[in-house]
C-alpha cells in the first residue's frame, strides 16, 4: 500500500490549508487504497475571521494544532518525517501554503520556505519520488527548485501576475484549465489551479482527482 505524504498548513482558506482540497486529497488517496501520512509545521500561524476576511489582531494558533482539526487528529510534525516514511509527497492550497509553509504571499519572489517543509521536499525530489501540488502551493515548490536551479514546469492555472511571479523564481510555467494537471515527467512534479480557478468544489475536485491518480501511477 502507498504512502503519501500530506503537507497541511492549518485548517481554513485563508490563513490555513484549504479544507475543500485536502479533504478531496485525503478522499482520493483513501479510494484508490493508499494510505495519507499527513504531516504540517509545529508553528504559530496568524488568524483569519472567515467570516469577514479580516486578520484577527493579536490572535495566533498552531498551524500543527489546526491541522490536527482536519486529519482528525493523526497527523506528524514535519520535522520528524524523513523521505523514507513517504512513497510520494502532495501539497494542497489554501492561503497557508502561502503564509505558514513559506510567505510568498506576503514577500513574493524573496519569500523563504519553512526549513522542514524545504527539506522534505528536496528529499524527495533527489529521491526521484511523486511530488504533487495544487492551488497556490506551487508557488512553494518554484522557490525551492528554483533556489537549487533544477529545471521544472508546473502551473498556478492561468493568472498572470502568479504565472510571472514563479517564472521569475525560476520555473517554466504552462497554463492550465482548471479541470486539468500538468506533469513534468523528468521530475516527477504534478501540479493543477484547483481553487485557483475553481468556481465550485466540483471544478476542484476534477482537475485534484486527476493529480492524485497521476501521482500514483508515478510511484
Amino acid at each position: 500500500m502507498a504512502k503519501v505524504g500530506v503537507i497541511l498548513s492549518g485548517c481554513g482558506v485563508y490563513d490555513g490549508s484549504e479544507i475543500h482540497e485536502a479533504v478531496i486529497i485525503l478522499l482520493a488517496l483513501d479510494r484508490a487504497g493508499a494510505t495519507a501520512v499527513c504531516m504540517a509545521p509545529d508553528m504559530e500561524q496568524g488568524v483569519v475571521n472567515h467570516l469577514t476576511g479580516e486578520p484577527v489582531e493579536g490572535a495566533a494558533r498552531n498551524v500543527l494544532e489546526e491541522s490536527a482539526r482536519i486529519a482528525r487528529g493523526n497527523i506528524s510534525d514535519i520535522a520528524k518525517i524523513k523521505v523514507d516514511d513517504i512513497d510520494a509527497l502532495i501539497l494542497p492550497g489554501g492561503f497557508g501554503a502561502a503564509k505558514n509553509l513559506c510567505d510568498f504571499a506576503f514577500k513574493g519572489t524573496d519569500c523563504d520556505v519553512h526549513p522542514e517543509v524545504a527539506r522534505l521536499v528536496r528529499e524527495v525530489v533527489a529521491a526521484k519520488k511523486p511530488l504533487a501540488a495544487v492551488c497556490i502551493a506551487p508557488a512553494l515548490i518554484s522557490k525551492v527548485l528554483g533556489d537549487d536551479k533544477l529545471a521544472h514546469r508546473l502551473t498556478i492555472g492561468t493568472d498572470e501576475e502568479t504565472a510571472q511571479a514563479v517564472t521569475s523564481m525560476g520555473s517554466t510555467h504552462v497554463a492550465c484549465p482548471v479541470r486539468e494537471f500538468v506533469v513534468d515527467q523528468e521530475n516527477k512534479l504534478i501540479t493543477s489551479p484547483a481553487y485557483m480557478l475553481a468556481g465550485s468544489i466540483s471544478e476542484a475536485a476534477d482537475g485534484i482527482e486527476k493529480t492524485v491518480r497521476a501521482l500514483l501511477e508515478m510511484i
